[in-house]
């Protein structure tokens, strides 16, 4: 989940008092050619004190606390909900965040931390403009909703393999425009990536703005229009996904699909769009945090827009992206979810993929089913912060645990080997293996309390060491296996056909030297470099 963090910063005070009320709405907007997102001031001033509310994307509002105004600097802090143990019955202690702002003519300016929520791109300092003088209302606070119960969703019949295409949000993050999908999908039909079975352009967060009078949602100026995208994509012979959240704001703070669902899926099936990835966010503003109700909630809240994408007139995968809370695999395909996260996100650094692919999947193969997947998060092979080594062993571990193959690189900019890595055929054909059966640990094997416990938010502290062979069977009565050496240094790795399930002497192949290795009695082994991997294929 994306979360937000601020810290405390400070504006330097320009030093001369200011007779001018601060009373009124301020807005600023907080990306550049970016009318969607915009952070909100509704401030009251009485003298010296100042109250009111601030709204942020993603955000349904918080109190003013200690509001005060000395010359030009105003002064105030919110509390936020903190994040407690899981597993704790002590309610977390709320964060307290503290804002400084000058008023600098007729704006009032407020600098941002880095690396914060909205970092990458954000205008900082902002600048708010003042839109209005009436005095704010009242906070809007909505009720929380326990949803207690739900129909399950009729399987859709899609998916029945991971899907492969590409998504917007590694790369371009807010940024993304009508232009780059476009590029985007030029790019696949052109580099080997659609002739190795890539299929899906995927828009991410930012593309929405508000809703029309009739409730209708609205794309932004970066995307004058939908349909024509949607034609554009779909005239390459692929595919098109978009995105929303089941509350009513976007990770980025969007328009989200709260109380829309059935119109959402409508506007998405007219515009032509195949995929939709719906990330939980803002959901958890407006739904219950009781522990008691949350899970069947949640599971209430995503069957939705399961059941209403069902009858949008148009076949529509489903992802679910809520980060494998509450047990997720056991549920996600009866909300009508095709796949669902089963980690927070990724990042272009080996450790984040090592914590979602090998730490966190395992005991999660027996929901893998055709049509219903796990999903460790996108691939950033390519982007390019790890090794083509690391970027070979992120791509067939996602491989065995057929895991959707999302690419999230610039498609237009790939070096040939970042290309061979995610077009290779041979690799590529055991994520899409009909069978449909996600690999396993085979060594070192798992430990029964591990197999039996799915993790939930945190990484598993179990990682199973530097050496691991997973192992996965395919439709022809063969074998996939891979053989990662996860430590500093190259190491010999063995797969015995004992663990495997296998006897005799069988036929080997390497997946990445596309290469007969010969016949093996009882095991196989090989020197697999720092970081890297063997994968082979054991022939019946």
């Amino acid at each position: 989940m994306r979360w937000l963090r601020c810290v405390a910063v400070a504006v330097a005070c320009l030093g001369a008092a200011s007779a001018q009320s601060l009373t009124g709405r301020w807005e600023a907007r907080m990306y550049t050619g970016d009318e969607g997102r915009k952070m909100v001031l509704n401030l009251n001033q009485s003298g010296a004190t100042v109250t009111g509310y601030l709204l942020q994307p993603n955000s349904l509002g918080v109190a003013l606390q200690g509001g005060t105004v000395n010359g030009s600097t105003v002064t105030f802090f919110v509390e936020r909900p903190g994040r407690g143990a899981r597993g704790s019955a002590t309610p977390p202690a709320p964060v307290r965040i503290d804002y400084t702002a000058t008023l600098q003519g007729d704006k009032l300016v407020m600098t941002m931390p880095a690396g914060g929520r909205f970092g990458g791109g954000m205008i900082n300092p902002l600048e708010f403009t003042r839109v209005s003088t009436a005095a704010p209302g009242e906070l809007p606070v909505m009720a929380r909703i326990t949803l207690t119960s739900y129909k399950p969703v009729a399987d859709n019949g899609l998916a029945r393999t991971p899907p492969m295409g590409w998504n917007s949000w590694n790369k371009f993050a807010g940024a993304v425009t009508d232009k780059d999908v476009r590029d985007m999908a030029d790019a696949m039909a052109a580099n080997g990536m659609k002739a190795a079975g890539y299929t899906y352009i995927n828009i991410d967060d930012t593309w929405e703005a508000g809703r029309d009078s009739s409730g209708n949602i609205q794309s932004n100026s970066k995307f004058p229009n939908m349909k024509a995208l949607a034609d554009y994509v779909h005239s390459k012979g692929l595919k098109i996904g978009i995105y929303s959240s089941p509350g009513p704001f976007t990770c980025a703070g969007y328009e989200g699909s709260f109380n829309h669902e059935e119109q959402d899926a409508k506007q998405y099936a007219a515009w032509g769009f195949d995929y939709l990835k719906y990330d939980w966010c803002s959901a958890s503003q407006v739904y219950t945090n009781d522990p008691d109700h949350l899970a069947v909630t949640q599971q209430a809240a995503y069957a939705k827009m399961g059941e209403a994408l069902l009858h949008s007139g148009r076949k529509i995968v489903f992802s679910l992206c809520q980060y494998g809370q509450h047990d997720v695999g056991s549920w996600g395909a009866k909300v009508g979810g095709n796949l669902w996260r089963t980690t927070g996100d990724i990042s272009d650094r080996w450790q984040s993929m090592v914590s979602n692919g090998f730490q966190q999947q395992v005991g999660r193969e027996k929901f893998a089913a055709p049509g219903h997947w796990n999903d460790p998060d996108m691939l950033e092979i390519g982007n390019g912060h790890m090794t083509d080594e690391e970027y070979r062993t992120h791509m067939s571990l996602w491989c065995l645990l057929s895991a959707p193959l999302l690419a999230g690189n610039d498609l237009r900019s790939m070096t040939p080997s970042i290309v061979e890595i995610l077009t290779n055929r041979e690799v590529i054909a055991v994520d899409q293996d009909k069978l449909g059966k996600q690999a396993v640990r085979v060594f070192p094997p798992v430990p029964q309390a591990e197999a039996d416990t799915i993790s939930v938010r945190e990484g598993r502290s179990e990682t199973g060491g530097d050496v691991q062979v997973f192992a996965r069977p395919l439709a022809d009565g063969g074998h996939a296996v891979g053989l990662f050496n996860l430590g500093d240094g190259t190491a010999k790795v063995t797969a015995k056909w004992s663990d495997i399930g296998i006897k005799g002497s069988h036929k080997v192949r390497d997946l990445w030297k596309h290469a007969d290795l010969g016949a093996f009695q009882g095991e196989f082994s090989a020197d697999v470099p720092s970081h890297g991997v063997v994968m082979i294929k054991i022939a019946k």
